[in-house]
């Protein structure tokens, strides 16, 4: 993948795609090859959600990144078990305050699942805010992202968790997509989006998984984004409880704030005898009806295959043209404010 062209700030966001190169291309079907970056990257990885079910799958993730100049610090208790949770609470806490000291730049979960609603309150916010890092993960780790940015306004990453670069097929997106956003070369991202709102905006990207984002509503840990460019997904849900997440975030106000909505993977969700005919473009029908936003489908993000790396909150552009999205990625420099 090639660097796409520096962007002039007055041009909308079509303009300036008329002059990028796009860095996302779906159709490639050239064979695989992990990109070599000549600059090391170190990443710290801990478990500050389900334990590690098992801890082959993270040696293999150590090693595979290790070939791209990669290199893992694997927290002391990034093995450790209580019930379902990656070690207890004083434990787990402990661990994200080790990675907040150490050198590493890049901090990563070793997993999702459930374990971080119940120790915002006591993470040690001021030691994050003194000790910035690039915080990257998704799923119960979007309550995490959110929070960070609520309690220090400093920005993260949601993308793959480390255990995804330890399954027996790595899948190849995830993986460039990652180390391209961590050195900084991610520019533009493109994708299929057949059926989409037409769409040309800019505007603070956030989001994650639904259920997180409406666990937070009414808390001090849930960001209050305005002229935001909200994405959504989630996983094991019936499309009413979606609905249902969304009304939550709409009656709330969340979703007056934003300029544009983009879902992900919405995926392992089963119907009921009680639906009948109510399935997922329902409830995206419903969410344009009742909110008057552009809605986005089709980003690669989520509980499926392929998780891209995005920021939360960062700005960044947003345009669709002819069945495909753009997000253009407007800040490079790392900065964690």
């Amino acid at each position: 993948m090639n660097n796409a062209s520096s962007l002039g700030k007055k041009e909308s966001i079509k303009e300036q795609l008329n002059d990028a190169q796009i860095l996302f291309d779906e159709a490639d079907d050239v064979a695989y090859q992990p990109t070599r970056y000549t600059k090391k990257l170190q990443v710290y990885t801990m478990s500050p959600s389900g334990y590690v079910q098992d801890p082959e799958v993270l040696k293999r993730a150590v090693k595979n990144l290790k070939r791209s100049r990669v290199k893992v610090t694997v927290d002391k208790a990034a093995l450790s078990r209580d019930m379902r949770f990656g070690g207890d609470d004083e434990n787990r806490l402990a661990a994200i305050a080790r990675a907040a000291k150490h050198s590493s730049d890049i901090v990563m979960p070793t997993r999702g699942g459930y374990g971080l609603s119940r120790i915002l309150h006591r993470i040690d916010w001021k030691l994050l805010e003194r000790n910035p890092k690039r915080y990257v993960g998704f799923s119960d780790f979007t309550a995490f992202n959110l929070a960070l940015l609520a309690k220090t306004g400093m920005s993260s990453y949601t993308g793959p968790n480390m255990l995804d670069f330890g399954k027996e097929t790595v899948d190849e997106l995830t993986y460039d997509i990652f180390l391209e956003v961590m050195h900084g070369e991610l520019e533009i991202l493109s994708f299929e989006s057949e059926g989409s709102d037409a769409v040309d905006t800019r505007g603070t990207l956030w989001g994650g998984n639904l259920a997180m984002i409406a666990s937070l509503v009414g808390t001090p840990y849930l960001p209050k984004i305005k002229n935001g460019i909200l994405f959504l997904e989630d996983v094991g849900e019936y499309p009413f409880r979606v609905e249902r997440m969304l009304t939550q975030l709409l009656h709330a106000g969340v979703l007056a704030r934003q300029k544009a909505i983009v879902l992900g993977h919405f995926t392992e969700y089963k119907l009921s005898a009680q639906d009948k005919g109510f399935d997922m473009p329902e409830v995206v029908r419903w969410l344009r009806a009742n909110t008057g936003l552009p809605v986005v489908g089709g980003l690669p993000y989520g509980h499926g295959d392929v998780r891209v790396t995005l920021p939360i909150g960062k700005k960044v552009g947003l345009a669709t043209e002819a069945d495909m999205a753009y997000l253009v990625i407007d800040d490079h420099h790392h900065d964690h404010h």
